[in-house]
């Protein structure tokens, strides 16, 4: 079997060349380029191809890795929603992706970041390089005995759930499916965690019906002075709602490891261009906001269970096996 990765870093030849012995018939090849219009021909002769949270597998590409010979999608990631499945189903090609690596890493990541953006470490850094010790602009809040409201409880939800709790918080939850064996949260509908959660932090994925679950009117059901954080799925806040909340002084502060205009600079480094948008620029220009490039997942931990279980539903593929990770619908 061979496999063609798109969008690969070095990083990610590191931990699938490490995996690759123990896979014998299985070869991989890699490209810098992510796969889009003009790359989606590079396919040709491969059997399958290997993408990120950040490719376009919309129905053109589809169609053309359909006229190109691919029977199997294999994402490196948890995420599908910048898959036409519809399409990918029409023609055949399986879609497999990883759904669970390190739930802990980008719980910690999402905990990184309010306390980032609480504290003000960023900037704390910044005043004492330049031997600036001043306080001013530095208070935050204590997390202790506070609200944390978490919004999606799968795997990544419950464990940011956990680490509340540790930091000796209350912590309340939403989902369309509670988790009965989750005994370190109350669920609540999502207007009672809006109206009183001290920190929100997002860990839902992003479909149809959670698409901009943070806007306009969901922000004004927040209490004033709340902590957002974002480590799932840009789309789920609408931004220029999130920004006007900002600017109102809605929140007391804002960490963002996702962010809808994302896709086409992600794990890019830009520092030389001028960007299309000017949406990430107004973000980084609020003092309350913090805001990383999509790294929650980034830890050796995290990456090696990435490889292996990509691999393996390669392999599984291969052998007929049963394709337990599977995206259906």
């Amino acid at each position: 079997m061979k496999i063609l990765f798109y969008g690969t870093k070095n990083y990610d030849e590191e931990f699938f060349e490490k995996l690759l012995p123990s896979f014998p018939g299985i070869t991989i090849k890699f490209t810098e380029a992510n796969i889009h219009e003009e790359t989606a021909s590079l396919a040709k002769g491969y059997e399958a191809i290997c993408a990120f949270v950040n490719a376009d597998l919309g129905t053109e590409i589809i169609e053309e890795l359909h006229n190109q010979g691919v029977k199997l999608i294999l994402m490196r990631c948890a995420g599908y929603n910048n898959v036409d499945l519809e399409t990918a189903h029409k023609y055949g090609i399986r879609v497999l992706r990883v759904p669970g690596y390190s739930p802990e890493a980008v719980a910690e990541h999402a905990m990184a970041l309010a306390l980032t953006a609480n504290r003000h470490t960023h900037k704390a850094y910044i005043k004492c390089r330049e031997n600036n010790f001043a306080l001013s602009g530095l208070m935050g809040v204590n997390f202790h005995g506070k609200t944390a409201g978490i919004i999606g409880t799968g795997k990544i939800g419950q464990a940011m759930a956990r680490i509340c709790r540790g930091f000796g918080m209350k912590v309340i939850a939403y989902d369309l499916f509670p988790n009965p064996n989750l005994d370190c949260v109350e669920y609540v509908s999502l207007d009672e965690l809006l109206a009183q959660s001290d920190l929100i932090s997002l860990h839902c994925p992003l479909t149809k019906e959670t698409r901009h679950l943070i806007n306009a009117e969901t922000i004004e059901k927040m209490k004033d002075g709340v902590i957002l954080v974002n480590t799932s799925r840009g789309g789920l806040i609408r931004t220029d709602d999130l920004i006007a909340g900002i600017r109102e002084h809605k929140f007391f502060a804002v960490g963002l490891d996702v962010y809808e205009e994302e896709t086409d600079f992600v794990f890019e480094d830009m520092s030389e261009m001028i960007l299309p948008s000017s949406i990430t620029q107004r973000l980084l220009s609020f003092p309350n906001v913090v805001m990383t490039s999509h790294q929650g997942f980034f830890t050796r931990e995290a990456l090696t269970n990435i490889a292996e279980t990509t691999m393996e539903n390669a392999r599984a593929y291969m052998n007929g096996e049963e394709l337990k990770n599977e995206v259906l619908s």
